[in-house]
């Protein structure tokens, strides 16, 4: 098997020539917003969601361009999700993985119209014939992709979020909640999605959708501690912002070393909750370690 960071690549380069060919490049008057939404989909990243979807769906022998559509839709659905938070009204972010955030590249309302364009497309993907031949699969893939975005998913959880720089301290309990939305459930929905695609076994569906939930709220800690004590050129974004907006974090509250050591063991879960599949989910496992190591 390949090292994860070769597997890594081999899907950022999956998905990102499968963008290309998803995202139109018209030459008339709304050509500013495809290019908006060009620019804040080429600007790099992990790709972790994506890698997840083209993992689990590798698990059920899912063909590899149907499982490059959805985790298409899902960078899609998480590039919105960045431009939106980016704004004045959200985090007030400058920079977004090293370079102009879409509306200081642009401005809000190109920023805010191609968030909203790539919500639709990744809904609009999802639902084609291309992703699968059965329509039944296709809905239910547009169906949880959309709780997990909507309002009792990632929308709600930055509702939550908001909320709180507002109204002041919050505790674990709250956090945790607050992020297994805000960032768990897409990672759910990320690694459910092989599942679905591969009609996979309730057992099957349920043991990816566990080992996302710890996946998630690791990935998070891990985040916490970068904005804590990253260094901006690797992450690619300011560091200190949470601590300077007197946001509450898992960091803010347990500490950095018991953060850390949440983040290890909440990974150790992730892993044993892969335990129904053999030696082809080793990748999801390799990636689970990695989350809490990275440094961008």
């Amino acid at each position: 098997m390949a090292d994860l960071q070769t597997l890594l690549a081999e899907c950022a380069a999956t998905v990102d020539k499968t963008m290309d060919l998803l995202l139109p490049q018209p030459d008339d008057a709304e050509a500013l917003l495809f290019e908006a939404m060009r620019y804040s989909c080429t600007a790099g990243g992990k790709r972790l969601r994506p890698f997840l979807v083209m993992q689990s769906a590798a698990l059920f022998r899912v063909d590899k361009r149907c499982a490059a559509r959805v985790a298409s839709a899902v960078e899609f659905m998480h590039t919105y999700s960045l431009i939106h938070d980016d704004l004045p009204a959200m985090d007030n972010a400058d920079t977004r993985r090293g370079r102009p955030s879409c509306h200081k590249q642009f401005d809000e309302a190109t920023a805010i119209l191609a968030g909203d364009a790539l919500q639709a497309l990744a809904f609009e993907v999802l639902a084609a014939p291309e992703t699968h031949a059965d329509p039944a699969v296709r809905i239910e893939l547009v169906r949880e992709l959309s709780q997990a975005a909507g309002g009792h998913g990632m929308c709600g959880g930055q509702m939550i979020d908001l909320l709180a720089e507002r109204d002041g301290e919050m505790n674990i309990g709250a956090i945790t909640r607050l992020q297994r939305l805000k960032t768990g459930e897409m990672f759910a929905f990320s690694s459910v999605a092989g599942a679905i695609l591969g009609k996979g076994s309730y057992r099957s569906y349920m043991a990816l959708h566990n080992f996302a939930q710890e996946f998630g709220l690791a990935f998070q800690i891990a985040d916490d501690l970068l904005d804590a004590e990253g260094d901006p050129e690797k992450t690619g974004k300011p560091v200190g912002q949470d601590a300077a907006a007197g946001k509450a974090t898992f960091v803010s509250i347990l500490g950095a070393e018991r953060a850390r050591a949440q983040a290890h063991l909440l990974i150790d879960q992730a892993v044993h909750a892969l335990e129904v599949f053999d030696e082809a989910a080793d990748p999801l496992r390799e990636a689970a370690r990695y989350v809490v190591d990275r440094t961008n």
